[in-house]
């Protein structure tokens, strides 16, 4: 890797840590709202006694819908003009809408059919899925435009990550809250409780980007809109300029290259992220769940504390080395740590299964940290050909992939399970052949997928001094963004 300019961040350019952590706190909601809208579901089957099938059905249905509204939603926001900005009313009332919708939606009734149950929740969801839209999209593309320095970017995102990380330390915790019964008199009681709490949470928190958070682009953004009308014209009779800026969107070179790698990487983990338990409980542990499941929780207890490391040291490295070779580093030693898999997963010596999690935070750790900030820089390389800012369709894009392809890696899945020959009725005694691929492709798969990422990030066009030539050249064009009173 050939030695390129590194340029040093300008005190306008920066963003207070005040700021950076609002952002964050954005980011808690976003992932909070994610990690209950799915581990709470279990309460419709052990708690009212629905059908597993539908309950499964209720987790999937209504996400299809992000795939008409994750777009739409980043249309509307790109095109608004308003006083507060394009971004921030959305963030607002998207936060409040989805913190009540959240907490009505689990207040259920008890005594009730199955289809009683499935439609409830089915329209429910949806509406629930359609307000946190309104809050996700905005806030997202608000981060690629609150600074337009190349490291800056990082040190956001890196902020955002971390603090986002917190729900995923609190949500495992869901299960053992509803159930409690010193809490609530049994789980659909504590699942409308928890739910009540989320609410209040998600309105008292995720209205704090839009309250204190600054839109840099909001009066370059409003000239343009201005150029082409109002923004209810535009949604109401210019359909066309949706569907070609989604267009133009998804053909962006750069833009694919990078949902390409996020694909591989994060849907080669989930793709067998099922497989690490199986492994240690059927290999490791021989048979024996109790054991297997105490080693795996160990296992995955050291991984999430050093996800934090992880992206503090992945954030300091992107502004020292640039994002691609950051990403180079943080998806490499994650490679290293699946290849540990085939050595520390071993019976003789069960506690070394601890010893590669640290390794495997690097993956997500350093994917969520660069990504989005690779994304932000590739808004700007955009609005250099077309005149326009797109920040909410790519990041609207960029999830949906994101979610289509984890959706599709959960179920593949199983099938790749199967194709193991496991077997659950022979509990401890699976085959010698069934072992031996569950090991391989626990360690193998996202080795494979992780290596075409960096391919694909190879690839990527949009160097630091790429970025400054860009953004040096916008700046001749349309002037620098300006912060007072937006």
């Amino acid at each position: 890797m050939n030695p390129t300019p590194h340029y040093k961040t300008a005190p306008e350019d920066r963003i207070s840590v005040p700021q950076r952590i609002i952002y964050g706190l954005g980011g808690l909601i976003n992932n909070l709202l994610a990690a209950a809208s799915g581990g709470m579901m279990i309460v419709l089957n052990l708690g009212l006694g629905m059908n597993p099938a539908l309950v499964g059905l209720l987790g999937s249905l209504p996400r299809l819908t992000d795939a008409i509204t994750d777009p739409i939603m980043g249309f509307i926001s790109d095109n608004t003009k308003s006083r507060w900005g394009r971004r921030r009313p959305y963030i607002f009332g998207g936060a409040i809408a989805a913190g009540l919708i959240f907490a009505i939606l689990w207040q259920l009734p008890r005594g009730q059919s199955d289809t009683f149950y499935f439609v409830y929740f089915l329209v429910g969801s949806v509406l629930f899925f359609a307000g946190y839209t309104v809050f996700a999209t905005p806030w997202v593309a608000l981060g690629y435009e609150m600074t337009a320095d190349y490291h800056e970017r990082t040190r956001l995102m890196g902020t955002q990550n971390f603090i986002s990380q917190l729900a995923y330390v609190v949500s495992p915790w869901f299960l053992w809250i509803m159930t409690y019964e010193k809490f609530f008199k049994d789980q659909v009681a504590g699942a409308a409780g928890l739910a009540i709490i989320i609410g209040v949470v998600t309105i008292g928190i995720g209205i704090l980007p839009a309250i204190f958070l600054k839109e840099r682009f909001k009066k370059i953004a409003k000239s343009e809109i201005a150029k082409n009308g109002s923004a209810s014209k535009a949604i109401r009779n210019n359909l066309t300029e949706f569907f070609g800026g989604f267009a133009t969107t998804v053909k962006s070179g750069p833009f694919l290259k990078l949902c390409l790698a996020t694909f591989l990487v994060f849907n080669g983990f989930i793709l067998v992220s099922s497989f690490q338990f199986y492994v240690i409980i059927y290999y490791v542990a021989e048979g024996k769940q109790n054991l297997g499941a105490e080693y795996a929780g160990y296992a995955g207890t050291f991984g999430a504390i050093a996800n934090f490391a992880v992206i503090a040291f992945v954030t300091w490295i992107g502004t020292k080395i640039g994002k691609r070779r950051a990403f180079f580093v943080a998806t490499g030693i994650s490679m290293v740590g699946y290849a540990l898999k085939w050595i520390c997963y071993n019976p003789d010596y069960p506690w070394l299964v601890v010893l590669p999690a640290p390794l495997l935070a690097f993956s997500l750790g350093g994917l969520f940290t660069l990504m989005p900030s690779m994304v932000a820089d590739v808004v700007d390389y955009d609005e250099l050909k077309t005149h326009k800012r797109r920040e909410g369709m790519y990041g609207s894009i960029f999830w949906w992939v994101v979610k289509l392809g984890m959706s599709a890696a959960l179920a593949g899945g199983g099938f790749l399970l199967n194709a193991t020959g496991f077997d659950v009725d022979l509990e401890g005694n699976q085959t010698d052949r069934a072992i031996l691929l569950m090991r391989l492709f626990d360690a193998g798969v996202p080795i494979v997928t992780s290596a075409i990422a960096i391919w694909a990030v190879a690839k990527f066009p949009i160097t630091e001094q790429k970025a400054r030539e860009v953004r040096e050249e916008l700046e001749r064009r349309r002037g620098k963004p300006d912060l007072e009173n937006s």
